[in-house]
């Protein structure tokens, strides 16, 4: 698994080119990278495969986009980041205006996509309307070391809560993590492919409850377990449930610790939503 991983960062870095931005004699200089603000690299979809994807994840992802065939289950598109004009939603209704530097907004992008292809998160969810039931196939790049040789606990969470989060967010709308468990029941080697299966439980009010689980391919080995609780915010707008609806990407980097238990604020105020208490 390691050789495969090291194998993968030679190409990556092949393609990339000497270090320190050498060019080699007789050779071409390359065109300069775009920013990756640039409207074509927002609305550039990187839930499908590239070069990077090893067999298994393509061939999962195959599987998967047989049985969109029928509508049964959808692929979600995931973006780097929301583009400008829908920023401004959540500039207006979630933050306050003091606390936002356009300077920087114009510069964010999703933790989970500011990975070069193969080295960080490399993913793709496909939703079921009818089982209320979100798959998350998931390969972590050599950038995400834990121990030696493993995917870090911090990254399992971070996308265990994106999984969960789309979950209960395609089922009802926007809505915060307010409680995350998780037990980690075997480490996932780097460069290996999972698949994170994630379902909605139940619905109490504002309430979402959601379990999953992180298998292997074959589903013969059980990584993780978790469960979780997700809040519908009390400030909810038309114009806020249209922007989520057009941006289906995983709603953000929340889990930012690699601890079992994980918690957030289970009830937020209008005020509170104000000042940022999103994540």
């Amino acid at each position: 698994m390691l050789r495969s991983c090291a194998a993968r960062l030679r190409t990556l870095g092949a393609l990339r080119g000497p270090a320190g931005g050498r060019r080699l004699p007789g050779r071409e200089p390359r065109p300069a990278l775009r920013s990756f603000s640039s409207e074509e690299v927002i609305l550039k979809d990187y839930s499908v495969p590239n070069p990077s994807w090893n067999k298994d994840l393509r061939l999962l992802f195959d599987q998967f986009m047989k049985k969109c065939e029928d509508g049964s289950w959808k692929r979600l598109p995931s973006y780097k980041r929301i583009p400008a004009e829908k920023i401004q939603d959540f500039k207006t209704h979630l933050l306050d205006p003091k606390l936002v530097k356009e300077e920087q907004m114009s510069q964010t992008q999703l933790f989970t996509r500011s990975f070069d292809d193969g080295l960080g998160f490399e993913y793709v969810m496909f939703y079921s309307d009818v089982e209320k039931r979100m798959v998350c196939l998931f390969q972590g790049g050599p950038y995400l070391e834990g121990p030696p040789g493993f995917v870090h606990g911090g990254a399992i969470a971070t996308m265990i809560d994106s999984t969960v989060g789309m979950c209960a967010l395609m089922a009802g709308g926007v809505v915060m993590t307010a409680n995350l468990n998780i037990n980690y029941k075997r480490p996932i080697p780097l460069c290996s492919v999972v698949m994170i299966n994630s379902q909605l439980d139940k619905v109490e009010g504002r309430k979402f409850f959601v379990s999953c689980n992180v298998q292997s391919v074959d589903e013969q080995t059980l990584y993780s377990e978790a469960t979780s609780t997700l809040i519908i915010p009390i400030l909810q707008t038309q114009k806020l449930r249209q922007t989520w609806d057009l941006y289906l990407g995983p709603p953000g980097f929340r889990s930012q610790t690699s601890s079992i238990r994980i918690h957030y604020p289970s009830a937020m105020t209008n005020t509170e939503v104000r000042k940022g208490v999103m994540v």
